[in-house]
C-alpha cells in the first residue's frame, strides 16, 4: 500500500522549491498521494515568481510538469478546508512538508494556533510525531524567529532551511533544487538516490 505526504505551501519567497519538490514526490513509486495546499499568500507569490495566472494550487501542479499518472497522485485542498483528511491524525501520513515556510506560519505552529488547514496539518504532524519538515525562508533571523525555531525543534520538527549546498559544485540552480529535494525526501524516510552527476550525501 502506498504512502501519503502533505506538501503545504505558504507565502514566503521561493516557489521554485515546492515546484521542484512536488515533481520529486510524485515520481516516487511508494508515494500514492500528495496532499497539496497553497495558502492565499503563496498564491500571490506564485503569480509573481512563476507567472501563475489563476494563482491556484493547480498552477503549481502545471508548473511542476507532472505526467498524467503523476497528476493523479496530487489531491488539492483549500487552506480553509478544515475538514480535509490531513486535518486529522487518524489520516496517517508518511510526513508533512511546509515549503517555503513563512514567518507567520512558523509563529502559528510555535504557539499552537490552527486557524487554517496548513496550520492544523502542521500541528497534527507534531502531535502524531511523524516528520514535519520546515523549509523556513527568511534572512536575517530576528530573535523571535530563532525562538520559534527552537520551540519547534524541541517539539520534533525537522528544520531544513533551503541553504545552497556549494560543495556539490556548478552554477546551475537546478542542481541546488535537486539536492534540496533529495534532502527533504531523506528526512521523510524515503530511500532515494541523486540525479546523474549530483553528489548526494548526508551531512
Amino acid at each position: 500500500m502506498g504512502q501519503s505526504v502533505a506538501l503545504l505551501v505558504t507565502g514566503a519567497s521561493g516557489m521554485l522549491l515546492p515546484r521542484h519538490l512536488l515533481k520529486a514526490l510524485a515520481e516516487q513509486g511508494e508515494i500514492e498521494r500528495v496532499h497539496l495546499v497553497v495558502s492565499a499568500g503563496a498564491s500571490q507569490v506564485l503569480r509573481h515568481e512563476l507567472g501563475a495566472r489563476k494563482t491556484r494550487a493547480g498552477d503549481l501542479v502545471q508548473a511542476a510538469g507532472l505526467s498524467p499518472a503523476e497528476r493523479k497522485k496530487v489531491e488539492i485542498h483549500r487552506d480553509n478546508e478544515l475538514d480535509a483528511p490531513i486535518a486529522s491524525g487518524s489520516h496517517r501520513l508518511l510526513g508533512t512538508v511546509i515549503l517555503p515556510t513563512s514567518s507567520g506560519t512558523l509563529g502559528a505552529l510555535a504557539t499552537g494556533s490552527a486557524r487554517t488547514l496548513i496550520h492544523r496539518a502542521g500541528a497534527v504532524a507534531l502531535k502524531e510525531r511523524w516528520p514535519l519538515v520546515l523549509g523556513f525562508r527568511e534572512t536575517p533571523l530576528a530573535l523571535i524567529h530563532l525562538e520559534n525555531l527552537r520551540r519547534l525543534a524541541y517539539a520534533g520538527a525537522h528544520i531544513l532551511p533551503p541553504i545552497p549546498a556549494f560543495y556539490i559544485g556548478g552554477e546551475d540552480i537546478g542542481r541546488f533544487l535537486d539536492h534540496y529535494a533529495l534532502r527533504v525526501l531523506d528526512h521523510l524516510g524515503l530511500a532515494v538516490t541523486g540525479p546523474p552527476g549530483l553528489r548526494w550525501r548526508n551531512e
